[in-house]
């Protein structure tokens, strides 16, 4: 396994992989990788002859006050846990290699970006779009692999890679949950033990609501209350919407096309998101 930090090197190391007419899979993280991304390696791992997973806290995805200081990292524990699952490279870029001095171009994607999470942090997928498709351009993958727990995110990158005829294939693997159901994510570590517990209320809600839909209702009002009832034990919900699994805008009642119930909420001061697709 390679590890690179320098885009020069990144782009040598997959010339050299195209030159053997190897198939690239891309799977991009923040760090302090868990099972979710290790669910995202292995499907590269399956359906690729090289996997390529880049290590990089994204500065411009974050907030002027959210968490881009305290965000976890244990670079030392991820390059283990890559090696393990078979990663061939690791592009482990400082900010000043993915930005340097007097950057100023950034991607702004449309409409799928200002419902959900786009109305509570404002220019967070301006970020994230502009981030993945720089890694796009450095990586040139055939696939690239993103959890549905960020299923808004999927969306924003799907729609991306098709407006600017990227020739790659976006691939969604399903939500990796703890066996009590909480949606694995970085930012756990953050919940306290009683924190931890009340959480689980969000994926509690979110299955409430699927169980009743693959029972047969289709009332919109009636699937939301539902999983509202449940979130009461969270200490702010940001929202929790059912929107057009393919516009992300409100979806209409009764349902009758694929849909998403999504949340996000705050138990203590940690931000969880979560979502459930009923089709």
């Amino acid at each position: 396994m390679q590890v690179i930090t320098k885009v020069a090197e990144l782009r040598r190391a997959v010339a050299d992989v195209r030159k053997a007419d190897k198939r690239i899979g891309f799977v991009p993280t923040m760090g302090y990788l868990h099972d979710g991304h290790l669910s995202l390696i292995s499907a590269s791992g399956r359906h690729c002859d090289v996997t390529v997973v880049s290590i990089f806290v994204n500065p411009t995805q974050f907030g002027p006050n959210e968490d881009l200081s305290r965000y976890p990292r244990d670079f030392a524990r991820d390059e283990a846990l890559c090696r393990s699952a078979g990663v061939s490279i690791i592009f482990a870029p400082i900010a000043e290699e993915m930005y340097p001095a007097q950057f100023e171009t950034f991607v702004e994607p449309g409409e799928l970006a200002k419902p959900l999470c786009g109305d509570f942090r404002p220019g967070h997928f301006r970020g994230v779009a502009t981030v993945v498709c720089k890694l796009f351009n450095m990586v040139q993958p055939d696939a690239a692999y993103f959890g549905q727990k960020d299923f808004q995110q999927c969306a924003v990158i799907r729609r991306m890679t098709v407006d600017l005829n990227l020739p790659i294939e976006i691939v969604t693997v399903p939500t990796v949950r703890e066996p009590d159901g909480l949606a694995m994510s970085s930012r756990n570590r953050y919940l306290s033990p009683e924190e931890r517990g009340r959480s689980l209320a969000i994926s509690r809600g979110l299955f409430a609501a699927s169980q009743e839909f693959a029972s047969g209702e289709r009332e919109t009002s009636t699937l939301i209350a539902l999983a509202r009832k449940h979130l009461q034990r969270v200490d702010r919900l940001q929202y929790l919407e059912l929107v057009d699994a393919g516009t992300l805008r409100i979806a209409e009642s009764p349902l009758r096309y694929p849909a998403v119930l999504c949340v996000a909420a705050y138990v203590g001061s940690t931000r969880l998101i979560d979502n459930v697709v009923l089709t």
